[in-house]
């Protein structure tokens, strides 16, 4: 099929359209940081999607995925072989996306982006040439966030599938869950959904640092930083051996009252609250 140039709103409406002729592989490079959002949005709604090299700038990739929304999905594409990341220090010619049949640059202007590209075969061929070159030479990008698929099988594994329920809602009702510890990053949401729960906090850490969501050290601080702040209180639950262990109950009354799907919002409103 002829490649025809488009301009739209949503450039993952030109990952959507380019993929559509890509038979097996696409190959994009140095896209915006906004761009490689929207990439992985789209690789996960795709049903058969190609397998997706990204060549990116170090700083694009460590902005988009300090957000575990992004990352925990990039994660499980990953994992099942649908996409590799490698870094470039080389801006090149800007951002590209290279398929079989077609090398199409995005260029955005204002809130439209639009993809202009060229079918022909030697440019095809000559491009994809320079670009394995590049790959060849990048640098592999390691990606430490655990695949969402796993966090949230092995959630399941660790506590009551309710439990499981509450941190999916908590998701879905998020925009962003970055990991810059303030706000709530992929460490307060586990902390205020075991809480809800009434887990222990030996339990909750144990089950982030065996599944790679963060170390038990973490989950501490970030623990006494809640409870400093009211969100979480804790209470003495003894052990036949070794010192008591802290079970974790929500220690606002609103957060109380709220349900999954509103616990964000509540503690984020707390949050902005206390900060300000």
């Amino acid at each position: 099929m002829a490649f025809s140039n488009r301009i739209e709103t949503d450039v993952a409406e030109i990952y959507r359209a380019v993929f559509a002729d890509a038979a097996d592989e696409a190959f994009v490079v140095v896209p915006s940081a906004a761009s490689v959002e929207r990439l992985v949005s789209v690789l996960d709604a795709l049903d058969s999607p190609p397998t997706v090299r990204l060549l990116a700038f170090d700083d694009t990739l460590k902005t988009v995925l300090d957000d575990f929304l992004v990352a925990s999905t990039a994660a499980d594409h990953v994992a099942d072989g649908t996409l590799s990341l490698r870094t470039t220090e080389d801006a090149g010619t800007g951002p590209l996306v290279i398929t079989e049949s077609a090398v199409v640059s995005l260029v955005t202007a204002g809130q439209r982006v639009a993809a202009l590209g060229t079918d022909d075969e030697a440019f095809v061929a000559s491009a994809t040439e320079q670009y394995d070159g590049r790959w060849e030479e990048s640098s592999e990008y390691s990606l430490r966030t655990p695949p969402i698929s796993r966090v949230r099988e092995t959630m399941v594994e660790a506590f009551d599938p309710g439990m499981r329920d509450d941190f999916d809602a908590v998701l879905a009702s998020l925009e962003t869950a970055r990991g810059d510890g303030d706000g709530l990053d992929e460490v307060t949401i586990s902390l205020l959904v075991a809480a809800k729960n009434e887990e222990l906090l030996y339990d909750i850490s144990k089950w982030g640092e065996d599944t790679g969501v963060a170390s038990k050290a973490t989950f501490s601080r970030t623990k006494t930083r809640l409870e400093e702040m009211g969100l979480l209180d804790t209470t003495k639950v003894p052990i036949d051996v070794g010192r008591p262990r802290l079970r974790l109950l929500l220690g606002d009354e609103r957060l109380r009252e709220a349900d999954a799907s509103e616990l964000a919002a509540v503690a984020s409103g707390l949050l902005s609250t206390d900060a300000s």
